[in-house]
């Protein structure tokens, strides 16, 4: 129970950090920090006590496997934050050379 406890905050602390930062780098350093505690929660949904790895072998007896389809979609999920991350890094690349700041309240000032 307190891994649970522990991954929700990791996610409020993702959340706390995009909601209220000004900071573009550390927006993108939150959005990261949120992904990836979603993708801890859903293998800890996934995982059951006295559980073998979802590969069977000739001769074993299965009594209870791990399920294999959420640790799929967190591989999934994985490429997605990895091409979501370069595009924002680029995106503030190209907003710094543009105005000179990563904060997000001047370059909504700013025009042009």
């Amino acid at each position: 129970m307190i891994v649970y406890l522990l991954c929700f905050a990791l996610l409020l602390v993702g959340l706390y950090g995009v909601l209220t930062k000004r900071d573009l780098i550390k927006i993108i350093l939150s959005l990261g920090i949120l992904g990836y505690a979603v993708n801890l929660l859903l293998i800890l949904f996934a995982y059951r006590n006295d559980s073998i790895y979802p590969i069977l072998a000739k001769g074993k007896e299965v009594k209870q496997m791990v399920d294999p389809l959420p640790q799929a979609l967190v591989l999934t999920s994985i490429v997605i934050e990895l091409g979501t991350t370069a595009m924002l890094v680029a995106l503030a690349i190209k907003l710094f050379e543009k105005y000179e700041t990563f904060d997000i309240t001047q370059i909504r000032r700013l025009k042009g």
